[in-house]
């Protein structure tokens, strides 16, 4: 029989411990719980705690579990399942918008574009599957940040360089755009990625109302926005098919 490895053994256990019973547990409760050691299972936990697996409370010491473990149990809904739920609903909104589609997930520290539906028009366009766009200035990963746990993190924790004129880049001012895309339910992006182009994107809930991607259109300024804002008709064609992938995803009704 294969030998385990001791500290991974008692890390999966720990983690099982927290995900059962109680929300939260202090140190003495799951050092008894496991038959560590505290140091050895204070060792454990902050090495989770380091990693995003388990999270303390400032005021009573007690460990949760943290977000990137919420993060790996998202990941189980397979990219290609989100893929095929939005395939029609992605075609649906380039041919009402005009417009291209991108359909984006959390990866490291970006947006990784797992679906990407042309303009409709005879236009010469390049598919950007694969393609990594930033967290912190495109419509896409400005949704990501404000409801994904773990994106935010990236998002405010890395550097955001200025890409255009219009990029923001200070610490608050990006929490107040967050703060904007829940208030109001989807993101946009004008000018802050690329100059010319705007972006408007909306987030894609699975069946436990957690977010797994977002949805985007994107395109020529003069054609998305009206008057210096984007264009209500295409903002509310966006809403619409994230919703309708996330109903497909069992998500309810949102």
């Amino acid at each position: 029989m294969a030998r385990t490895i001791q500290s991974l053994e008692r890390a999966a256990a720990m983690l099982r411990l927290l995900a059962g019973g109680e929300r939260r547990l202090g140190l003495s409760d799951i050092s008894s719980s496991l038959g560590l050691a505290k140091g050895t299972a204070h060792g454990i936990l902050r090495t989770l705690q380091q990693e995003g697996f388990v999270e303390q409370d400032a005021v009573s010491g007690r460990y949760q579990l943290g977000a990137e473990l919420l993060r790996l149990g998202n990941s189980y809904l397979d990219v290609h399942e989100l893929r095929a739920r939005a395939l029609v609903w992605t075609d649906d909104l380039a041919r009402s918008s005009g417009e291209a589609v991108y359909l984006g997930v959390l990866h490291q520290q970006g947006v990784l574009i797992v679906h990407h539906v042309f303009r409709p028009d005879d236009s010469r366009q390049v598919l950007e599957v694969g393609a990594m766009h930033p967290l912190h200035c495109t419509a896409l990963g400005k949704v990501l940040s404000a409801y994904d746990p773990v994106a935010h993190s990236e998002a405010t924790e890395a550097e955001r360089p200025a890409l255009t004129l219009r990029t923001v880049t200070d610490l608050d001012d990006f929490e107040k755009l967050l703060d904007l895309t829940r208030a109001r339910g989807w993101a946009a992006d004008v000018e802050e990625t690329w100059d010319g182009v705007a972006s408007v994107a909306a987030p894609i809930h699975d069946r436990r109302r957690m977010p797994v991607g977002a949805v985007g259109v994107t395109g020529a300024v003069e054609r998305v926005c009206r008057e210096g804002e984007l264009r209500p008709e295409i903002v509310a064609a966006v809403r619409d098919c994230a919703r309708a992938v996330s109903r497909d995803l069992g998500a309810g009704r949102f």
